[in-house]
């Protein structure tokens, strides 16, 4: 018998053995109806928020601004501090948030208030469950802009914890997940910013034969090299794109939607190879290596000649356009890494790039570029420093994806 079928969700809190109740929407919450007058009090000092706000599966609001124009308070609704807000169009749609603060939202959203017999947390993660996702795509298909309105949210039927203490539990235990989350994301943007700061600072900037902030006891001027002579790019591997999945099994692809922008593993878009004859380590980027994007669909070319260091102890399978680098013997592959992780060297092969539709960037057009390079000592030094801050950053990541895991099957299994 499924949990539906029990009226009992999959997972549950020790102590709590009673049957869910299924209830209507309009039973359990409130819609703010009634848009704010302008002539009947002061606004000006209140936060608002629009869908355009709402980073998507959080609680995290962006772009946040005051009411100051007394034009723009016609036709938005009030909320308390704690009130839900929910966008009701696309391509907001059901985008929400719990309101930090007393202010006003936008006509595209919906305040929701809970009533007696429902936790605020728990009515607020319930929103986030594939059985709400389900039913808010089902019925808000239709001709023109989808949007989900006022009746179809109120016959939605909830199957909900009877007792207001399991409510309380689930939502605070969803709620000090999304806590950590937020904290280990906040780790994660310092850790770029650091790494983006030695980017800038650690290599000599135009004009200069030496960086700005060195090791101690390094004094000696940089020399000029070409790219060409201290590494180069493999060759092109060759996996068939009708035979990459979305589904999680085999081998993790580094394909060109799976490089981020920014030069790491864009783990929102996966690609997965489920099988693969004559497995070789040529085919993979292994821990300590590094790739290069030749290629990009983007006009602005903001992948074109990103490189990705394998920081982590697993190894990805290289599909086209990604090809690994290997470094000539005597200098450090993560110092070769990170001067070409640098924007300046980035902007060069930005402008090397050719071709109509799909920019390509030429391995020639690579190995001309000139750059200053320490010497071994030193260039160890500083490999040294960025394999820390990579590795460090990789663990960050793989600990966001694994709590968002956790999150993720918590709401399909605490909940109905």
């Amino acid at each position: 018998m499924s949990k539906d079928a029990k009226n009992v969700p999959a997972l549950r809190f020790r102590g709590y053995s009673d049957a869910w109740e299924k209830r209507k929407w309009s039973q359990l919450v409130g819609i703010s109806k009634n848009m704010v007058d302008p002539t009947t009090g002061k606004y000006d000092s209140l936060i608002h928020i629009g869908p355009g706000n709402i980073r998507s599966n959080s609680r995290e609001l962006v772009d946040l601004k005051t009411v100051k124009d007394e034009n723009l308070i016609s036709g938005k609704f009030h909320f308390d501090k704690g009130d839900i807000i929910y966008g009701k169009i696309n391509p907001q749609l059901a985008k929400y948030t719990i309101a930090p603060a007393e202010g006003l939202s936008s006509a595209d959203t919906y305040v929701l208030k809970p009533k007696s017999g429902i936790e605020r947390l728990f009515l607020y993660y319930t929103l986030g469950t594939n059985r709400f996702f389900k039913y808010t795509v089902s019925v808000s298909q239709r001709t023109g802009m989808p949007k989900i309105n006022r009746d179809e949210l109120n016959a939605y039927s909830l199957i909900i914890a009877p007792s207001l203490f399991e409510q309380k539990r689930i939502g605070l235990f969803l709620r000090k997940t999304d806590d950590l989350i937020a904290a280990t994301q906040d780790k994660l943007s310092f850790l770029k910013k650091m790494k983006m700061f030695f980017l800038q600072q650690i290599f000599p900037t135009k004009n200069h034969d030496v960086p700005q902030i060195r090791f101690d006891g390094f004094t000696d001027v940089w020399s000029h090299y070409k790219l060409g002579s201290l590494m180069r790019i493999d060759k092109e591997q060759e996996v068939k794109k009708e035979l990459l999945t979305d589904i999680q099994k085999g081998f993790y692809v580094l394909a060109m939607r799976t490089f981020s922008m920014d030069g790491y593993i864009d783990h929102s878009k996966p690609y997965w190879l489920n099988h693969l004859d004559n497995v070789s380590d040529d085919k993979f980027l292994l821990p300590r290596e590094f790739a290069i994007l030749d290629a990009d669909m983007d006009a602005n070319l903001p992948k074109i000649g990103r490189v990705l260091l394998n920081a982590s102890s697993e190894k990805y399978l290289l599909a086209a356009h990604v090809r690994k680098i290997q470094v000539k013997s005597g200098n450090d592959p993560i110092f070769i890494y990170a001067l070409m992780r640098g924007n300046s060297v980035h902007e060069r092969l930005k402008l090397e790039a050719n071709g109509s539709i799909s920019k390509r960037l030429l391995d020639k057009n690579v190995y001309k570029q000139s750059i200053l390079v320490p010497n071994r000592s030193e260039q160890s030094k500083i490999g040294r420093l960025f394999f820390l801050l990579e590795t460090t950053i990789t663990l960050h990541q793989q600990k966001i994806q694994m709590l968002k895991q956790v999150k993720k099957s918590c709401l399909q299994n605490l909940f109905i």
